[in-house]
């Protein structure tokens, strides 16, 4: 099987590569190991390469440090339509692999488009019309969750799902309490999935995520012309979407105190009056509430109805921080890497046995989200088959140490930066000698300047 570099060699007239010139702003091919073949002269002068530098041979990464075709030869997933900056630049960019016959991957190929950001505009705007079409159709979907997705063997774990199924046999208000980021969205799906409701619609909402004014038409719904601008023929409002199903109020303590009293009447006459009109509308709607906060206190401070917090409080499940189940994590991480690999079309790639103890001991204050957060920080950012603790930022502290016990942490930072200045120094101010010489890449010496 011909090679990709020897295939380009036997275009000696170099047709196929001008063709490819010509339908871009620049074009560049590597082989199966990420080094570079070709690069149109177009591609030369976008990223400022000298005239007597001659980059085949070498690793893309040595002149584009956030290339993603290392990426894309690895997976032999295309990436289409992406954006990346070049000198300050932005760029559209498409990547594909160049496989043989056989379905083996020779490498990989990328078209820069530099000056058509706005010819594309179009495209963005019919994309995100689509997407807010989908999401109004989401709106009554079935629960995407159910409780065997909560991954984790821990005590706190296993109990919290046992509580979860004995209440999703009850059609009683629940009351999810659990600090950001524990997944009280996912476990209220997975209570409304083991539920008799579980055939209905699962509608939730986000009160800390609305404007004041509109919370209450979204919520309650608005008759035809209640106010100027309301749609002539009515909104219908998310507890009547939830009819027959399950209403899912998360950040409940960010409920304006003028809402919390429908809200009750809700809860108490199964009755819902929309926005503008006098009639009252029956409905059949189970609610599961969940915050963050302390909703007792909030009572106590005149910011939350009392006889609403005692509704709602007839049985309350607290959900355990991420801190408090770190035996979970190495699950959890298992399973969040696949689910962003996938959908971010990336290679496969695992945790150093070093990552994982930095994960195990971190202290979490995000919690799961901020565990997910780090590991697509992790998949970004690592240059090998592994993720190391720095790709997931275990080190981003080092750059302002504040205390004492940082002190070892400063030492090492400034006798990395010693080392990292003399070298560049050596090699007369040439970054990618620099990276070579101590042993690291060029992307790695950008990352290790920055911090």
């Amino acid at each position: 099987m011909e090679s990709l570099r020897q295939l380009i060699e036997k275009d000696k007239n170099q047709s196929l590569l001008d063709l490819l010139s010509s339908l871009c702003q620049g074009s560049i091919a590597v082989d199966e190991s990420g080094k570079i073949l070709w690069m149109s002269d177009a591609y030369r002068q976008l990223i400022e390469l000298p005239a007597d530098t001659d980059p085949v041979g070498h690793a893309v990464e040595e002149f584009l440090p956030t290339t993603r075709l290392p990426r894309v030869v690895k997976s032999g997933k295309p990436s289409f339509v992406d954006l990346m900056q070049i000198n300050n630049r932005w760029c559209v960019v498409t990547r594909l692999p160049i496989k043989s016959p056989q379905d083996e991957i020779l490498g990989a190929i990328g078209f820069i488009f530099y000056d058509d950001l706005d010819s594309l505009q179009p495209l963005f705007d019919k994309f995100a019309r689509l997407q807010r079409k989908f999401e109004d159709e989401q709106i009554l979907r079935p629960s995407r969750y159910a409780l065997d997705d909560m991954i984790g063997e821990a005590y706190s774990t296993q109990q919290l799902k046992r509580q979860a199924l004995r209440a999703a046999q009850l059609d009683t208000t629940l009351l999810l309490l659990g600090e950001t980021g524990t997944g009280k969205e996912l476990l209220a799906q997975g209570i409304h999935t083991a539920s008799p409701r579980r055939d209905g619609p699962f509608v939730g909402i986000n009160m800390g995520a609305l404007p004041e004014s509109l919370a209450e038409a979204e919520l309650f719904g608005t008759a035809p012309g209640a106010y100027t601008g309301a749609n002539n023929k009515g909104r219908i409002g998310k507890i009547q979407l939830a009819d027959g199903g399950t209403l899912f109020l998360d950040e409940i303590a960010e409920m304006p105190l003028a809402m919390q009293a429908k809200l009750l009447r809700v809860l108490q006459e199964r009755e819902v009056e929309a926005l503008g009109s006098n009639q009252l509308i029956k409905v059949d709607v189970r609610v599961i509430a969940a915050t963050a906060k302390d909703l007792k206190q909030q009572v106590e401070n005149g910011e939350f109805r009392e006889d609403l917090y005692y509704r709602l409080n007839v049985l309350p499940i607290n959900l355990p921080p991420l801190r408090k189940r770190s035996e979970d994590i190495p699950a959890l991480s298992t399973h969040l890497l696949r689910q962003i690999q996938h959908q971010a079309q990336l290679p496969e790639l695992s945790l150093s046995q070093s990552a994982l103890e930095w994960l195990e001991n971190y202290s979490w204050p995000g919690n799961i989200r901020e565990l997910r957060n780090r590991l697509e920080r992790g998949c970004v950012m690592a240059e090998g088959d592994y993720i190391e603790p720095e790709d997931l930022g275990a080190f981003d502290d080092l750059a302002e140490p504040t205390t004492q016990d940082c002190s070892l942490k400063s030492q090492r930072q400034q006798t990395e930066l010693e080392l990292i200045e003399q070298a560049i120094e050596q090699c007369n101010g040439n970054k990618t000698a620099a990276a070579k010489k101590l042993g690291i890449s060029r992307a790695s010496l950008y990352q290790r300047l920055n911090r």
